[in-house]
């Protein structure tokens, strides 16, 4: 090698290295948390999947626009489409849960048919599962299920302060007895779900239980209804969600039951279920982890640093309905865990799944923190730990006035000494069938 081509080498590695140097600190400062999006905008559930959808991914990039991501760390995100089909919900969390620096932070799969199918892969992959106002009610108990966290709410807690509302109207618990109340279910995981509370309530509190179920994707309802007129059920509760609402009602104003006697799930309550029935829905109940009535802080912010911008993600007018309230409280859930990890190990890092998984399980969101998100009024508290994975069971209920939902109730609990042994029979089964040892909580 000549002298000449040596010193042109050197000088290019000793270039190469100067702009590698200069590069490194920009490198080092760029952090990304990537969080994936399963959604169904697509399917019998879209009417509800949408807007849902559309509050997750706006409150995530409110976080970025507004505070420059958690303490500096930008929220990636991606979307993948299951129009509410367990199988693809599973090709979804394949295939993104790896993506990103750290891997997936959590996955919210929007469906509890999906997450039964994941629950069992998550403790091996190491993935957190968010399963807000849903999913497997059992998972509650954080000593078995480590990396499942149904915060605010599972459906057997909706079940329950359905049953509070209703025992209130008709002036106690004792008034339950020989009465008659229906459930008028999706015939799936997630319709199937509160049936163990309401069997534990009807045992206990001397109601006959109605057990109705309606085949996917629940267009087809006239001999559920033509049932419920025959037996003539005090109250009816709906589990159901998207296309199957709306079908509901009609039934029930076609065969005369008044829909002040129906309460539906959170996700038979948005406006899309009942907007074009308008006032043939009047006193349609719903059951909602947070506060319907009117908007707050947050739906501001929203709409100056993201919708000014064009960069929403769904419609202006949607901002502040029911669904899309309840897709940002969800992505809230998950900030919030993220901002918590990054309290106890690292601000501006980016966290791995462990450290995520770890920010679930310490979350301790107070009034003044919900005030200072600006949700004051939308929310409770909420705090976990190892052993309570949902943290609050907080819910109330809103009533159709035939064109806006209201609330209608104070804000109800679930009863833990009705739910609570349920849970823990529940999850012991369940660790005995999967040989899991449940880890040890220290009390409090």
């Amino acid at each position: 090698m000549s002298t000449t081509r040596i010193r042109r080498t050197a000088l290019a590695f000793a270039f190469t290295g100067a702009l590698a140097a200069f590069a490194t600190p920009t490198l080092a400062q760029t952090q990304e948390q990537f969080v994936p999006l399963l959604v169904y905008r697509t399917g019998s559930f879209a009417p509800l999947g949408i807007p849902w959808a559309d509050g997750k991914l706006d409150y995530l990039k409110l976080i970025n626009e507004r505070d420059g991501g958690i303490n500096g760390v930008k929220l990636t995100y991606e979307e993948c489409e299951t129009a509410y089909v367990t199988d693809r919900g599973v090709e979804c969390y394949e295939r993104l849960k790896g993506k990103g620096p750290t891997g997936a932070s959590v996955f919210d799969p929007q469906s509890t048919g999906i997450t039964f199918a994941v629950t069992d892969k998550a403790p091996n992959d190491k993935v957190t599962i968010q399963t807000t106002g849903y999913g497997r009610s059992e998972s509650a108990d954080g000593s078995v299920f480590e990396w499942n966290f149904p915060v605010l709410g599972t459906y057997w807690t909706a079940a329950d302060v359905m049953l509070q509302d209703i025992a209130k109207k008709e002036g106690g618990w004792d008034k339950l007895k020989g009465k008659k109340i229906a459930l008028v279910y999706h015939d799936s995981p997630y319709g199937k779900e509160p049936i163990p509370l309401l069997q534990a309530r009807a045992k206990k509190d001397g109601f006959e239980l109605m057990l109705l179920p309606v085949v996917a994707p629940g267009v087809e309802q006239k001999s559920t209804w033509l049932q419920i007129r025959q037996q003539r059920p005090n109250y009816v509760l709906l589990w159901s969600a998207g296309i199957m609402t709306p079908t509901a009602i009609r039934e029930a104003q076609a065969t005369g039951f008044a829909r002040e006697k129906i309460y539906g799930i959170w996700w038979a309550g948005s406006e899309a279920d009942v907007r074009d029935i308008g006032a043939a829905a009047k006193g349609y109940n719903a059951i909602t982890v947070q506060n319907a009535a009117g908007k707050s802080r947050i739906h501001d912010d929203l709409l100056k640093n993201v919708y000014d911008k064009n960069a929403g993600s769904g419609q202006r007018s949607e901002v502040g309905t029911v669904a899309h309230t309840r897709g940002m409280l969800i992505s809230l859930i998950t900030v919030e865990a993220i901002r918590t990890a990054q309290e106890k190990y690292g601000k501006g890092k980016t966290m791995t799944r462990e450290q995520v998984r770890w920010g679930f399980e310490n979350l301790n969101i107070t009034e003044e923190r919900i005030e200072q998100l600006g949700f004051k009024g939308l929310m409770r508290p909420v705090k976990t730990s190892c052993q309570d994975h949902m943290g609050a069971s907080w819910a109330h209920i809103i009533t159709w006035n035939g064109q806006k939902f209201e609330n209608s109730s104070d804000w109800y609990e679930g009863t833990k000494d009705v739910i609570d042994p349920l849970v823990k029979e529940a999850a012991q089964k369940y660790a005995k069938e999967k040989g899991i040892t449940p880890r040890t909580c220290a009390a409090g």
